[in-house]
């Protein structure tokens, strides 16, 4: 990822200044932080916008990174929020070797993340309805991006997005673990090699489209703002269908209604192959 003029600045400053104290003694690396030393300043810095079920496991596998660092979140759900920031300090925590760790700051408002400039990347785990204007807030910020699937909601939404990030000259990734994950990359070369034989018909499962949104009201819990929650997407009550406490463990279900995600066309969209021989 690119690091930021702030970034860069900084470390031209600690070069000439390193070269002025360290003429006659020169210490190496290893010494100060072992072998595997990566200084601060060369460390990708990680703000998560959104905290749900999907940003731990995310989490986990940005810190368990040595050159990259989670420093602040930011979520509307005070409950989710908490329990993020928790994950990730008890993480550094338990790993000593991450001594320069200081704290997961965390945040309501994703433009008080952004605004942030110590923060070289994003990772968005929001619902979809969110994913277009916080990526292309993001590329305004300078910040590089991880979006979570699917890329956006809307077709005229994804094209902004590429457009942002092509014009504030951005990294952006979408997550897809359907693509890029070693498993289904592995199933890919036996099929394309043939060791799986002759492949006769294709059956493709794209699942089921997005529904009416026409879930009851309840109370709106004291931990959440709901008018943040629902953003771009039309007033409407609290349910706790599309937004769940963390009390239940089941992943939150907006991803079927249509005014928030795709339904199974868009989030978990699949395809079975049946096979047979060749005779």
């Amino acid at each position: 990822m690119q690091p930021t003029r702030t970034k860069q600045n900084r470390r031209a400053f600690i070069k000439q200044s390193a070269g002025a104290a360290f003429s006659f003694f020169i210490v190496p690396r290893y010494v100060l932080g072992g072998a595997n030393y990566i200084p601060p300043s060369d460390k990708i810095t990680l703000g998560f916008i959104g905290t749900g079920k999907q940003s731990i496991g995310l989490a986990s596998r940005f810190m368990g990174l040595s050159d990259t660092q989670v420093v602040a979140a930011c979520d509307v759900d005070q409950q989710k929020l908490t329990r993020f920031a928790e994950h990730v300090q008890k993480y550094y925590s338990d790993n000593r070797e991450k001594s320069d760790y200081k704290t997961c700051d965390t945040f309501k408002a994703y433009q008080d993340l952004l605004a942030r400039q110590d923060i070289d990347a994003v990772v968005i785990a929001s619902p979809d309805h969110w994913h277009a204007i916080m990526a292309i807030d993001a590329a305004k910020a300078g910040k590089d991006i991880f979006c979570e699937k699917p890329l956006a909601h809307t077709i005229e939404e994804g094209r902004a997005m590429v457009k942002a990030t092509r014009k504030y000259n951005r990294v952006f990734q979408t997550g897809s673990m359907q693509r890029s994950s070693n498993r289904f990359r592995h199933a890919v070369e036996l099929v394309r090699n043939g060791y799986i034989g002759d492949i006769k018909t294709v059956k493709v499962n794209v699942g089921d489209p997005p529904l009416v949104d026409n879930l009851p009201l309840e109370d709106t819990p004291n931990y959440l703002d709901w008018n943040l929650w629902l953003g771009p997407a039309p007033q409407r009550g609290y349910s706790a269908t599309l937004a769940p406490p963390i009390s239940v463990d089941i992943w939150a279900q907006w991803r079927n209604y249509q005014h928030y995600g795709g339904g199974g066309v868009t989030d978990w969209a699949r395809t079975c192959l049946t096979l047979r021989n060749g005779d």
